[in-house]
């Protein structure tokens, strides 16, 4: 608090603009030095296969009829999820599909002591060692199923991680993608997203 003071005071008598200018400077410097400000973070995404607005690479793309990647979820990590975090959820939905758009991956029941999921996770028995459930996608499997477009536009696909306030949602291996995401915001403190881009 004491050098909050000093910070604030010092503003003011440095401040060589008009009254109402200082105010606002020196409020905004008070409330940057604040200890809460101090200790949260923004709860963030980022990921060693992709960054934001790019393009998927062919080791993510689905591997089924006229699409011939890998089919290997994503590595990602997150920071600074909000206090109370007692899991996490992940799902990666394409909002350009036709009708209601297309869940290609949906997780929950990720120890909130997890912060990263390496590359393939999803089929490689990772997610289940956490102890982790993961729900059936539209492409009727069990899992991560890639980007695999119709040719044209590109789609755009949205990675998203929740800070859940539940350590259990009551989900099963294998129910539809849509109840994991209904049960997931009847629990959400907080979500980091990344939005990445696929086209045929």
């Amino acid at each position: 608090m004491r050098s909050r003071c000093l910070v604030v005071s010092l503003a003011l008598l440095s401040c060589r603009k008009p009254l109402f200018t200082c105010a606002m400077l020196t409020l905004a410097l008070f409330t940057a030095h604040s200890p809460r400000a101090l200790a949260e973070g923004t709860f963030t995404l980022t990921s060693a296969s992709f960054h934001p607005g790019g393009t998927v690479d062919n080791a993510q793309v689905f591997n089924q009829d006229d699409c011939k990647g890998g089919n290997r979820s994503p590595q990602l990590t997150w920071r600074d999820a909000p206090a109370g975090t007692r899991s996490f959820a992940i799902t990666m939905f394409d909002q350009d599909a036709p009708g209601r758009g297309w869940w290609h991956w949906a997780v929950a029941g990720i120890p909130a002591k997890v912060d990263s999921l390496p590359d393939n996770a999803s089929a490689s028995g990772f997610l289940t060692k956490l102890g982790a459930v993961q729900a059936r996608n539209d492409f009727d499997t069990d899992g991560y199923g890639g980007p695999c477009p119709p040719p044209g536009k590109p789609h755009r696909y949205i990675i998203t991680v929740y800070a859940l306030g539940t350590a259990d949602l009551r989900l099963a291996q294998g129910r539809p993608a849509l109840m994991f995401d209904h049960e997931i915001g009847t629990a959400t403190l907080g979500s980091a997203k990344m939005v990445v881009n696929y086209g045929r």
